[in-house]
């Protein structure tokens, strides 16, 4: 079992808040999860954001891959049913 620490909550506006010791090293804006797991809370760090791939310097190792002119881009309108189910073109 790791070292054990007191924290105090407290009142932060319409909210309650826990103050936790600098000495378990977490950082401020540290988003985290917390459960209740048995009467007992659990928190741990969420998940970071997926990152986006930069995608530019692929680009132009792919020649053949050009982008879509307008006209391309258009499709024909077709009617669908709102059940999910495609309508024959009359």
């Amino acid at each position: 079992m790791g070292d054990e620490y007191r924290a105090r909550i407290f009142k932060s506006g319409n909210s309650v808040a826990l103050r936790l010791p600098k000495a378990l090293g977490l950082k401020e804006g540290t988003e985290v999860i917390v459960r209740e797991e048995g009467g007992e809370f659990v928190f741990k760090p969420a998940d970071e954001a997926p990152k986006k791939i930069d995608l530019t310097g692929i680009a132009g190792s792919m020649p053949w891959l050009k982008p879509l002119t307008r006209e391309e881009r258009e499709f024909e309108e077709r009617e669908l049913d709102w059940e999910g189910k495609l309508l024959p073109r009359g």
